[in-house]
């Protein structure tokens, strides 16, 4: 995958986030614009974006009845974004519907991805809303279900990246978040996932926050992270 780093915009004012954006080369990354910034600054700031050059994933996760989801996304589309996601839990219907929406963009069209479960969902919090599957066994029957749609991938996590690369060949895409190097974990005593080794496990895109945002020179560190990921793909 070309410009594999997406870089996550998680700000809480438009200013900041065109801060950011002037010290970033689109030829060199994505960006990610999710609820926050998307509340704070609407659909006009997703068409700023993309007219500085910048291919942007609209992570706004759809979650409804198949034919409001799939307007939605054609409203999406027409923004221009280059990805968007829904949430594989709203179903067949409604993940079949949201690709035939979009399929009449032709080669325009955005890559559709689904968010399998969250990764703040542990298996007792599924076990509270129903589900009596470990997260990775939940995760893998969303995957398989969004695959069978016809959808472009998921979101997942780097832990369960190279289950899902395995069970889903080398075509369906896999977006991993929370990437971060060693001396990014600030003292944090769990294991972090790099982005070499995250790429390893089978991603094809890493979404990317803080070691980039508040960096003191933010292209600097997205040299880096796009130099530790080279030869890897």
């Amino acid at each position: 995958m070309e410009k594999p780093i997406i870089i996550a915009m998680d700000f809480d004012t438009e200013e900041s986030a065109l801060a950011l954006l002037d010290q970033l080369d689109p030829q060199k990354c994505r960006v990610k614009i999710g609820k926050e910034l998307f509340t704070l600054a609407g659909p006009q700031f997703v068409r700023n974006v993309i007219g500085r050059g910048f291919d942007v994933f609209l992570d706004l996760k759809f979650h409804d009845i198949p034919n409001t989801v799939a307007r939605a996304s054609k409203v999406a589309a027409d923004l221009g974004v280059w990805m968007l996601n829904v949430h594989a839990s709203g179903g067949r219907a409604m993940m079949e519907e949201t690709r035939k929406a979009l399929a009449e963009y032709g080669n325009d069209k955005p890559l559709l991805i689904a968010v399998t479960v969250l990764t703040s969902l542990a298996e007792s919090d599924l076990k509270e809303v129903g589900v009596d599957r470990s997260p990775l066994q939940q995760v893998s029957k969303l995957a398989a279900l969004t695959r069978d749609c016809g959808l472009d991938g998921v979101v997942c996590s780097a832990a369960e990246a190279s289950d899902l690369r395995a069970e889903s060949g080398s075509d369906f895409i896999l977006v991993t978040p929370g990437i971060r190097r060693p001396e990014d974990a600030m003292g944090d005593q769990k294991r972090v996932i790099g982005p070499a080794e995250a790429m390893r496990l089978g991603s094809s895109y890493l979404v990317v926050g803080r070691p980039i945002t508040r960096a003191e020179s933010p292209l600097q560190a997205l040299d880096e992270f796009n130099s530790a990921v080279t030869g890897i793909r």
